[in-house]
């Protein structure tokens, strides 16, 4: 799997690299637009990287705010929506209550690897580099993030040095996610839960069950009524689940189970 096209944004000057568009610019803000640009251009349906929901983007957000370059938000398929930062703490037990960023940029998906690997993996670590060496037997470029700054700030050829990095970082994203089959298992999750794809990437196991229960009671002409939260139902606590006892036989009719993904997984 090669990458179609290969572009670098990069502030000064920067040298040639054999198959890739090279844009170089003297000022910030003229990169941040171009780049913006390319975006709504390409039109991407899906943005592919590692850790970018919580990295790269926000990162990118606040720099454009900080130079006041109003139009860099504006990232969406719906051209004058703006894309914002949500913070929180995500509850799901694969996640551990790990704190979060979300990006929302309508009318594309965020496919973050990182998130993936998280979710659906247990490694002793999470960084690209050890997740590529795991799955791919590849890894990132020997540039050590100390040395970013001198190789950015010394000459036109250490900057394609540390693009060159920066394409490898781009690139191990994509073939995770072709190598692990991401879009497809996720897309076939979709298709059988009836749940968004960004639900299924940053959500736990009972928004698949609910999606399923709410189509259900429709098709019988049924509306699953929503509680509202209020501060005293969102601290209120559980001790946890009551146990019954069994009653044994055989059954001959189908048991329902809400044991989501545990010993008895209601859903294969």
């Amino acid at each position: 799997m090669e990458p179609i096209i290969q572009n670098i944004f990069c502030l000064k000057k920067c040298a040639d690299i054999p198959g890739v568009n090279v844009y170089s610019f003297e000022k910030e803000q003229d990169l941040l637009r171009e780049y913006r640009d390319f975006v709504v251009d390409f039109d991407p349906d899906i943005i592919v990287g590692y850790n970018i929901s919580n990295f790269d983007f926000p990162y990118l957000i606040n720099r454009a705010n900080t130079l006041k370059v109003d139009d860099f938000c504006k990232l969406s398929k719906i051209s004058n929506n703006t894309s914002k930062i949500n913070y929180g703490t995500n509850t799901a037990k694969s996640f551990g209550g790990r704190e979060m960023a979300s990006i929302n940029i309508d009318g594309r998906i965020i496919l973050d690897m990182y998130t993936y690997i998280l979710k659906e993996h247990k490694l002793r670590s999470y960084t690209l580099n050890s997740v590529s060496f795991e799955f791919l037997g590849d890894q990132k470029e020997e540039v050590h993030h100390s040395q970013i700054y001198d190789l950015w700030a010394k000459d036109e050829f250490t900057r394609m040095r540390l693009a060159i990095y920066c394409l490898k970082d781009a690139f191990l994203p994509i073939k995770l996610c072709d190598r692990l089959k991401t879009l497809y298992n996720y897309t076939e999750m979709c298709r059988v839960t009836n749940t968004p794809l960004k639900f299924i990437l940053v959500r736990g196991q009972q928004i698949k069950v609910s999606t399923q229960l709410h189509k259900k009671a429709m098709e019988d002409n049924y509306l699953v009524p929503t509680i509202k939260r209020t501060k005293e139902s969102i601290q209120t606590t559980f001790e946890g689940a009551y146990v019954l006892e069994p009653v044994t036989g055989y059954y001959t009719k189908p048991i329902v189970t809400l044991d989501f993904a545990s010993l008895y997984p209601s859903i294969m």
